[in-house]
């Protein structure tokens, strides 16, 4: 399940954005690379240690924490704190998958990549090329959003961002470990949910339509939930 998420950083947000992580060093991106990432990724990133990298991933956490339509679609039990790359004129990264499991040195935890986020910090008239393209059953799908936007995606998709070949393009991306490990589940979860927010709209919390639909949803939950 592909989902665009608008204006998860307002205009303002984004330029703070660009301000910080203009004036911080960027090093080769495949100090988070595995071995087969390495030979199919050109691009830098921001180190994840960095004070910029720390500051800005708080606020994106900030900013996931209250958003509805992330936590619907996604169902977070972790995530794993944003990193920050660029891609310049000739960079790109092929086709690849992201590894299955994170290990986040500041939690002494292990997170598992079920959900990959991309957050768009260029607006696309900045660049050419740069699309984040995506496999999925439906065939291939390509996001280059506003700057503020976000994508999310399965982690287990096969993805790639395709060369830039004018300007550059900055992004924030980050992993999530899901209370509910399939997609499928998730996908089902999210369309149940939006039914009960316009039920209730339409017939309000008691009636009992609503009542039913919101008692199934948090059964599947809980039957379907690890924590």
């Amino acid at each position: 399940m592909l989902i665009h998420i608008e204006a998860v950083l307002s205009t303002e947000e984004v330029a703070h954005f660009r301000q910080v992580l203009g004036g911080a060093e960027w090093v080769d991106g495949n100090v988070t690379s595995g071995v087969q990432a390495a030979l199919a990724k050109t691009n830098l990133q921001v180190p994840e240690e960095s004070a910029e990298a720390r500051e800005l991933g708080e606020i994106v956490l900030r900013k996931l924490a209250a958003n509805a339509e992330f936590n619907s679609a996604v169902l977070p039990l972790r995530v794993f704190p944003p990193l920050f790359n660029r891609y310049d004129e000739g960079m790109g990264f092929a086709a690849h998958v992201d590894n299955a499991i994170r290990y986040v040195p500041s939690a002494r935890q292990r997170v598992r990549t079920d959900v990959s986020s991309t957050l768009f910090l260029s607006d696309p008239s900045d660049y050419d090329g740069g699309e984040l393209v995506i496999e999925d059953a439906f065939g291939e799908q390509s996001a280059k959003f506003a700057a503020g936007d976000m994508v999310v995606y399965p982690a287990d998709s096969l993805h790639r961002v395709t060369p830039v070949t004018r300007g550059s393009r900055w992004a924030a991306f980050f992993w999530t470990q899901s209370m509910v490990r399939e997609d499928s589940d998730r996908a089902l979860l999210c369309r149940m949910d939006k039914s009960i927010t316009l039920a209730r709209q339409e017939l309000g919390d008691t009636h009992p339509a609503v009542l039913g639909l919101t008692s199934t949803f948090h059964n599947l939950l809980r039957k379907w939930a690890e924590m």
